[in-house]
């Protein structure tokens, strides 16, 4: 089997947010309860975003991105999950699936426990987990010294920022650190990279769990470039803000799409854009460029 390499590890963990984090856990979806997902909970924009203003809450967007995207299909709770309302009301772009999980945290549920529930119900054996349980916005500061609030508002700096933070610094997930604790593989990216990819690092459990693990690090980077300040990074570039985060050199390898790029003999390129969107990474594709680089990692 060509995925034969990956179904040798038993704790394999992805991190990140957005788009990208769902489409790695989707591609890897054949591991099962042998992949976890750390996801991203800064985000402040769209339904999300409408939700936090009014409520104290994390950010659910990214974790029910996740969630969708490791569902079976066709299905009734998929549609309902998936559900944006329309028309002219409050109710209006508000997705029923942050709507639903914000519901089960206001009785008084854990975000792990109301994730765990909406698993149940969707049938998704592959875990995930939120960085934090508590509420946190990401924040930059900019070539001024000037404190960006908010991941929208640091995703529109013209300049790459020269710090990230998090306001207020959270506790990481206890059960994020414990698999990741056990973790034989652990892939970062791809995804925003400042406002998706970075903000789980930002939490020193998270960061030095990670930089004591003996487990094999790859960095996945983007198909496209970002209409954002991270646009401007080069590859060289990302990985260092990833090793300044974790203090060590920890990337052990990189998949990556772009054949120019020349940073060391620890890329690997793969064909790998999907046939139905250019941003999109081919699922069978990276799972088969996974299997591949670990296979010539063992």
């Amino acid at each position: 089997m060509m995925n034969q390499p990956l179904q040798q590890y038993d704790h394999v963990i992805a991190l990140g947010g957005g788009h990208g984090l769902g489409r790695v856990l989707a591609a890897l979806s054949f591991l099962g309860p042998k992949l976890t997902g750390i996801v991203t909970t800064t985000d402040n924009g769209g339904s999300t975003g409408r939700i936090r203003q009014d409520q104290t809450t994390i950010a659910w967007g990214d974790l029910r991105n996740c969630l969708s995207q490791l569902a079976n299909r066709p299905s009734i709770g998929t549609m309902l999950f998936d559900h944006r309302f329309n028309g002219d009301n409050e109710l209006n772009g508000h997705n029923l699936g942050n709507i639903i999980l914000y519901a089960l945290e206001q009785l008084c549920v854990r975000p792990l426990e109301a994730i765990k529930l909406i698993r149940t119900i969707l049938k998704i054996d592959t875990r995930i987990i939120p960085m934090s349980e508590e509420p946190t916005h990401l924040t930059a500061l900019n070539v001024e010294g000037q404190m960006i609030f908010g991941e929208t508002n640091v995703d529109e700096m013209s300049e790459v920022p020269s710090s990230l933070n998090l306001e207020p610094q959270v506790t990481a997930t206890c059960e994020a650190i414990q698999a990741i604790n056990k973790a034989e593989l652990i892939i970062i990216g791809p995804g925003s990279f400042l406002t998706s990819v970075l903000p789980p690092l930002l939490l020193p459990a998270i960061a030095t769990a990670i930089s004591n693990s003996n487990a094999q690090i790859i960095f996945i980077d983007n198909l496209t470039n970002e209409v954002c300040a991270a646009n401007k990074l080069l590859l060289e570039d990302k990985l260092n803000w990833i090793n300044q985060l974790l203090g060590r050199n920890a990337v052990n390898n990189v998949i990556s799409h772009a054949e120019h790029i020349d940073v060391g003999e620890f890329v690997s390129f793969f064909p790998l854009v999907s046939d139905h969107h250019a941003g999109l990474h081919n699922k069978e594709a990276l799972a088969t460029a996974l299997s591949t680089v670990m296979n010539k990692s063992t």
